[in-house]
């Protein structure tokens, strides 16, 4: 037998006795920026179902979803997560997503089963709205303002820092919380009030808290928009762990705007199976009670638990919005170019 011939039997025995492994199959999550989950459970879901998960994050969420748009029939991930109730109608309409009823949404209230053809499917959900410093007003012998018509007063001149709707998403929350309030008439009139009475505008969430609220950093800004869980991020992310927050969120009524993040199968993908069993498992009870810590949202399935700082230091958003996803798609873009006018003109 020559050699080359002993070598053609031993690699044929090899492959007779090791067969040949299939490629591991890849599954791509889109998402924003600040999308984040716990990576054991991320590992899990790997070796149940003998996949490779790959996070693809993309900026914020319009710019994220502006991507996934422009690459539509051939999609640069399986998953994308973050589109919310602001941008809804934009994803919808550029017909994107497969349909995937998961079994969970049972467990999902039906106030936030916002598509009905099941293209897009909740995942969580976060209030916005004014954050303020106690010890600042306490120091100060000041009550907080308890709604948004308050702000305009001259005892808050130049204690509020907001965020800029065309560039973070707690602005246009904000913004569109404004436009539900005080209604097409009447919402610009109080940006005018605001701009008259000191407002500070930033370009992002960070920048307004960290960098201004006096409670986070240096800044001379006590009140801030932000979201209804950041004081128990505060009590949580202590070194030493108050037994109350140092800081607190208006959530009456008309104060704030609540904004719902969803998932969706993006068209195109070649793992369309492997997606929805990520759907389902993301909508699942484990990985909902992981994300309040996670990312500080409510989970979507009710029967998920709330940590307990979560249950001791987060007040939710009373009241709804009277904002359909269908009008806030078609006049996004005109209310922030109004806005623009008001207030940075």
């Amino acid at each position: 037998m020559g050699f080359y011939k002993i070598i053609s039997v031993f690699l044929l025995a090899c492959l007779t006795v090791f067969p040949a492994r299939a490629a591991e199959p890849v599954l791509r999550v889109m998402s924003h920026d600040s999308f984040t989950m716990d990576a054991a459970q991320v590992r899990a879901f790997e070796e149940a179902h003998g996949v490779k998960v790959r996070f693809l994050k993309a900026s914020g969420t319009g710019a994220a979803l502006n991507q996934a748009i422009l690459s539509r029939g051939k999609p640069m991930a399986d998953v994308f997560y973050g589109v919310d109730n602001t941008f809804m109608g934009r994803a919808l309409d550029a017909d994107i997503f497969l349909p995937h009823a998961s079994f969970h949404l049972k467990d999902v209230p039906d106030d936030l089963k916002l598509d009905p053809s099941f293209r897009l499917t909740p995942m969580a959900y976060g209030d916005i709205c004014i954050n303020y410093d106690r010890a600042w007003f306490a120091e100060k012998g000041l009550t907080p303002p308890s709604s948004l018509k308050d702000l305009l007063k001259p005892e808050y001149e130049g204690l509020l820092v907001v965020q800029n709707p065309a560039t973070s998403s707690p602005g246009l929350g904000f913004l569109l919380a404004t436009v539900d309030t005080f209604g097409e008439e009447g919402w610009s009139d109080f940006w005018r009030g605001l701009r008259k009475n000191g407002v500070r505008v930033v370009s992002s969430w960070k920048e307004g808290y960290w960098g201004h609220f006096t409670a986070a950093s240096r800044g001379r800004y006590p009140l801030v928009v932000s979201y209804a869980a950041s004081p128990a991020a505060e009590v949580h992310f202590a070194e030493k762990k108050p037994d109350k927050s140092p800081t607190a969120a208006i959530t009456a009524e008309g104060t704030g705007f609540r904004q719902v993040e969803f998932a969706g199968i993006l068209k195109g993908t070649k793992v369309p199976d492997l997606a929805a069993l990520w759907l389902d498992w993301m909508l699942d009870i484990p990985v909902q009670e992981g994300i309040p810590l996670s990312m500080f949202m409510f989970p979507a399935n009710e029967k998920a638990r709330l940590p307990e700082v979560f249950q001791l230091h987060v007040t939710k958003l009373e009241g709804g919005t009277g904002l359909s996803a269908e009008r806030m798609d078609a006049m996004r873009e005109a209310w922030m170019d109004e806005w623009t006018r008001v207030v940075l003109r």
